[in-house]
């Protein structure tokens, strides 16, 4: 992927930056694999707002990903690196020697045309989906399962990759991107390579339109609010929170741990990405 400024013919267009979308081989999408979206605007079923900031956007059809891999030893073929507008990183449509058609998220170095596996018997190259337990140390991975069969929930957007550090026992020891060390059993299963489009952290979105098409709705500042309507509000002229900052509810904005109780999984951290 690469950038590309766009000429200020305009204010709008200014600073802003886009991607040339030069590694997308399609622009139709495989229609069996295509899932309406529900637009809920930020509302529950009550219509009550429960998240702010929500709202508009332009219409799209979700991409059914293959998260799980689980057809071991059949090989695919990639056949289209696709747009995804569900998420930052690219998409691959794949065929497998079976007939089956499924889409994968696209690492660094995969094209059309080539060859990719999953399971135990898997080589360790770009794609190929192995538990674990067989992936040397030191390998950079991606989509990776923290319960086994349910599907890779960890390290999924665009230029991210987790490293196979150690393994003990019955669990393989990942650095995540956050820094974070964490320990996961060495049955779950973890997609070889790096992640592509890592191009996009670099994007400019250069007008507020751009995030409105996004499904993002304007944020208005606290301290301009009346106090009715805000802690922050009110005062002559500009005036800070007079405090800690809080939300439009009274909380603690910054810092307040908003969790009950730890999770199970909490134990198989080994170092957090954030010192307590």
């Amino acid at each position: 992927m690469a950038i590309r400024k766009i000429n200020p013919t305009s204010p709008g267009q200014r600073g802003m930056m886009k991607s040339d979308y030069s590694e997308i081989t399609t622009m139709t999408p495989e229609k069996s694999l295509l899932k309406k979206v529900k637009k809920t605007a930020g509302r529950n079923n009550t219509g009550r707002i429960t998240c702010r900031h929500k709202g508009g956007g332009v219409k799209r059809a979700y991409r059914i990903i293959d998260f799980r891999r689980e057809k071991f030893g059949v090989p695919a073929t990639v056949k289209t690196i696709e747009y995804d507008p569900n998420r930052n990183v690219r998409i691959s449509l794949v065929f497998y020697a079976d007939g089956e058609k499924r889409y994968i998220l696209t690492p660094e170095g995969l094209n059309v045309g080539d060859v990719i596996v999953s399971g135990p018997e898997a080589p360790v190259q770009t794609g190929n989906a192995i538990p674990l337990e067989l992936i040397p140390l030191g390998t950079m991975v991606h989509n990776i399962e923290l319960t086994p069969g349910r599907g890779g929930v960890m390290v999924r957007a665009a230029g991210n990759a987790a490293q196979v550090m150690a393994k003990e026992g019955n669990y393989v020891t990942i650095k995540l991107p956050s820094s974070e060390m964490r320990m996961v059993r060495k049955e779950c299963m973890a997609t070889i390579g790096v992640l592509g489009n890592s191009e996009y952290k670099n994007l400019a979105i250069g007008k507020a339109g751009r995030k409105r098409y996004l499904g993002i709705r304007p944020t208005v500042r606290g301290v301009t609010m009346n106090p009715c309507d805000h802690p922050h509000g009110g005062g002559e002229g500009k005036t800070g929170p007079g405090g800690h900052p809080k939300t439009p509810w009274g909380k603690p904005a910054l810092g307040y741990k908003t969790r009950k109780a730890g999770k199970a999984s909490d134990k198989l951290i080994v170092r957090r990405r954030k010192a307590k």
